[in-house]
């Protein structure tokens, strides 16, 4: 009960600081007679700053993922307040996924696949376990193949959203930075990158995991929870 509190927490603090606060701050206070454009940018922007941070801190470890979401954030205030054209902002926004899909293609080839390493983590399957049972079928390559088809399609949902992220950025930012409908269209597209980008992109990871989890009780004849950390196996 207590795991499911924190990650329930987790989900609408990520969905305050992220998106909630920092829309309402742009679309609300970036008039001239409040916050203003620049101000408004500066305080929005360090919600979702301030929450990676903290949430680095918290979990005590560097995740690779977590850093990329402050750079990007930088780099979106460091766009706006210098006013340069919102067209790197459509750059940055579509080169944060695509890094991430290039990194999930190049570390397929390493000792070290990303895929693998966040689907099959040994805190929540016991992979001794699973490798053993495949193992015993002869199933190893096979299932080597799927976990390579799986992190294909992951990779692809960061492309997906890469593309997504920079036609959003494209359409939606076309005021001159420094003004107060930039700041408003600012908020207009950090609001619209959840429904927009997030979800498809997610749909895309999940159909990723359901398949290799699948493929884990087609090849190994036990369903997949019987490779879960604290699940006990079956006589």
């Amino acid at each position: 009960m207590a795991k499911e509190t924190q990650k329930k927490g987790g989900l609408l603090g990520n969905l305050a600081f992220n998106i909630i606060i920092p829309v309402v701050i742009l679309s609300k206070f970036s008039a001239v007679d409040s916050l203003g454009p620049v101000w408004s940018i500066v305080v929005a922007l360090a919600f979702p700053i301030g929450y990676g941070l903290w949430d680095l801190k918290q979990s005590g470890k560097v995740n690779a993922f977590s850093i990329l979401g402050i750079v990007s954030v930088f780099l979106t205030g460091g766009i706006s307040l210098l006013e340069l054209d919102p067209q790197y902002i459509a750059i940055k926004e579509a080169a944060i996924p695509a890094i991430i899909g290039l990194a999930v293609l190049i570390t397929q080839r390493t000792k070290y696949p990303i895929v693998k390493m966040i689907i099959l983590n040994k805190e929540i399957i016991r992979t001794d376990d699973l490798y053993s049972a495949l193992s015993d079928n002869n199933y190893t390559d096979e299932f080597e193949k799927r976990l390579k088809l799986a992190s294909l399609i992951v990779a692809g949902s960061f492309f997906v959203s890469s593309v997504l992220n920079y036609v959003l950025a494209k359409v939606i930012l076309v005021s001159p930075p420094g003004t107060p409908e930039f700041a408003e269209e600012l908020g207009e597209m950090t609001a619209l990158s959840y429904p927009v980008i997030a979800l498809p992109s997610t749909v895309i990871l999940m159909l990723a995991i359901w398949y290799l989890f699948s493929q884990i009780k087609k090849l190994t004849g036990e369903d997949f929870e019987s490779f879960l950390v604290g699940v006990e196996k079956e006589a």
